[in-house]
């Protein structure tokens, strides 16, 4: 028979890793000059190619991060994005590299590119706005919590 001090510690033990585990899972976020951001990821060619198209808000605190195969310019285009956002490129080192602040923009519009000042492998979406709020400048590093996947 099992000691119910021995029982009631492991019950516990059970308990702790089931919480952190739930509270973890798919919970992203990054953190830039010290204001955390809950972010979706956006790691494969159809996800990038999705992003946040098609919604109507993007609540506060929150962004996309997507994750790219390599380190080269970038450039993004908004057709489809209804939300103005700020986006942020980031270097391998995750250094940001340049912002530009993107217009919504519909099917029917002419809809420009925006492109990275220089190669980057992360880029950031936040609502319009927030980079100015937060005073961001070029070489500000971008960190990572626990649930951005590393990359390959």
């Amino acid at each position: 028979m099992t000691h119910p001090r021995i029982a009631i510690a492991t019950f516990a033990a059970l308990m702790l890793c089931g919480c952190a585990t739930a509270a973890g899972d798919g919970d992203a976020w990054v953190e830039l000059k010290g204001k955390r951001f809950t972010v979706e990821i956006a790691d494969d060619p159809a996800e990038r190619e999705q992003g946040l198209m098609f919604r109507d808000e993007l609540a506060t605190g929150h962004g996309m991060l997507f994750l790219h195969d390599a380190e080269e310019p970038q450039a993004y285009w908004m057709k489809n994005t209804r939300i103005p956002l700020d986006i942020l490129y980031f270097d391998r080192a995750r250094k940001l590299v340049s912002v530009a602040h993107a217009p919504p923009c519909s099917a029917e519009d002419r809809c420009p590119a925006f492109p990275s000042e220089g190669p980057a492998i992360y880029v950031l979406e936040l609502n319009a706005g927030a980079a100015e709020e937060l005073g961001v400048k070029a070489g500000d590093e971008l960190k990572f919590g626990p649930g951005v996947p590393p990359k390959k």
